[in-house]
């Protein structure tokens, strides 16, 4: 088949997914996404047997590919299969996107990259499971393995780059990497600057001071490799003089104002949903997120954003830094999405809500009364009445997935409403005894 028949119909199956995406009048149903994921296999095993697994494609048929894998495994987050293969496709994109511009600024140290190899770990066991399994078509598994091991590169490269810093650099490296990060989230900063940036600039001084000609001394020696140390050391120091030069309220020039103005815009949009995922995300809405920050990273040229003349305004930094923290919020929201569908989700909000009050009860001790429990026990009752045969049935019949953990959030809830009913029950005992004694002592 020629490769714009191809490219076609993945566009055909993308906007089939987007149409999904768009519809809110209903909960996503598996069996719809399912539909799309069978078309997306039968065209990926068809690429698969006409390609060679030792070339690297990269046109425009890959990328079509690349959105319809990505807003298909966030369709597998929405329905809460996230310990399904496909449900790591977007998580591993989004770790390479950060783990990109780690690279290209060279500011992170052992600490940063922890998580991204745990979770790498994770969501390889993820994928093995289900290749060992028979779970996925090989076409899949093989695809996201290539993704993972991408992925894993970027990492083993940043660690060897890590290895490569003498251990007497090492605590001068991580100060200045956590500097770095603190200039550049003061200079994305709105109002003045100037206390902030004073103790930073002092500390800045301080590390510049240990050198001698130029060079970092530790312990009466020169260390080798010292390019590492000293280019973050003259970074931060631009990064300061660029706050200091721009003291009004953004520190962006005129010509890079609406790039600014639109990543504040959706990192307070990502920013407000990482305080209300739990009600109000659904994670297929992070596809437009990711798509408007992809758009504006390929606005840049050699890593900066140019004016229409081809100059380099100022405000370098602060874009990237709202450009990297996007990315971040993105990932943090992928990544503690839970095993619940979109359809239970409300039911999960609401134990979550009532167990949270029941403990704080318990916490805070009696007298109760059967009147203080009633609203707690009519929730509960309100929920079990849902269920069928002990299982929630979606509005298609099926049945959604996150049964098992609302069920123990379930069993949980009324175990605490006995715990209540016991200690009122108690209550209740030792104030009869208490009047038995009254009396007695009357008689």
């Amino acid at each position: 088949m020629p490769l714009t028949s191809r490219a076609n119909l993945y566009l055909s199956i993308r906007n089939r997914l987007q149409a999904l995406k768009k519809n809110r009048a209903e909960f996503i149903k598996a069996s719809d996404v399912n539909q799309l994921y069978q078309a997306v296999v039968k065209q990926i095993t068809k690429l698969n047997d006409v390609r060679d697994d030792n070339n690297v494609y990269n046109n425009r048929l890959d990328t079509t590919l690349a959105d319809v894998f990505s807003l298909l495994s966030l369709f597998y987050l929405t329905i809460g299969k996230t310990r399904d293969a496909p449900a790591t496709y977007c998580q591993i994109a989004s770790m390479r996107q950060i783990l990109g511009h780690m690279n290209e600024s060279a500011v992170y140290n052992e600490t940063d990259l922890a998580p991204f190899h745990k979770r790498l770990t994770d969501l390889r066991q993820i994928i093995q499971h289900d290749a060992e399994n028979g779970k996925h078509p090989k076409a899949i598994t093989k695809l996201l393995e290539r993704q993972l091991t991408e992925c894993d590169l970027i990492v083993q490269q940043l660690q060897e780059s890590l290895a490569e810093l003498p251990p007497e650099l090492l605590p001068i490296h991580q100060k200045l990497v956590t500097i770095r990060r603190q200039l550049v989230a003061l200079a994305a900063k709105e109002g003045s600057q100037k206390a902030e940036l004073k103790p930073l600039m002092e500390e800045l001084r301080r590390i510049d001071s240990t050198r001698k000609d130029g060079k970092f001394v530790a312990g009466g020696i020169v260390p080798a490799s010292q390019a590492a140390c000293s280019s973050l050391l003259e970074e931060c120091f631009e990064i300061a003089q660029e706050i200091k030069a721009h003291e009004d309220s953004k520190n962006v020039a005129s010509s890079l104002k609406p790039i600014y103005d639109r990543l504040s815009e959706i990192r307070r949009e990502l920013e407000s949903l990482v305080m209300t995922h739990r009600w109000s995300l659904r994670e297929t809405d992070l596809w437009n997120y990711s798509l408007s920050l992809q758009e504006i990273d390929k606005m840049r040229v050699d890593g900066n954003f140019l004016d229409t003349e081809g100059n380099r305004p100022s405000g370098q930094y602060v874009l990237l830094y709202l450009l990297r923290r996007c990315y971040g919020l993105i990932y943090r929201l992928l990544s503690s999405s839970e095993p619940v569908s979109e359809e239970l989700m409300p039911i999960a909000n609401k134990l979550t809500t009532v167990k949270k009050c029941l403990n704080e009860v318990l916490k805070y001790g009696g007298p109760f009364n059967p009147r203080e429990l009633y609203p707690y026990q009519l929730a509960l009752f309100q929920i079990d009445s849902m269920r069928k045969d002990g299982r929630f049935i979606g509005a298609d019949g099926t049945i959604p997935e996150g049964q098992g953990i609302i069920n123990a959030n379930l069993s949980e809830c009324h175990e605490l409403v006995s715990m209540l009913k016991e200690a009122m029950d108690e209550g209740e005992t030792e104030e009869d005894e208490d009047e038995l004694d009254d009396s007695s002592d009357f008689d």
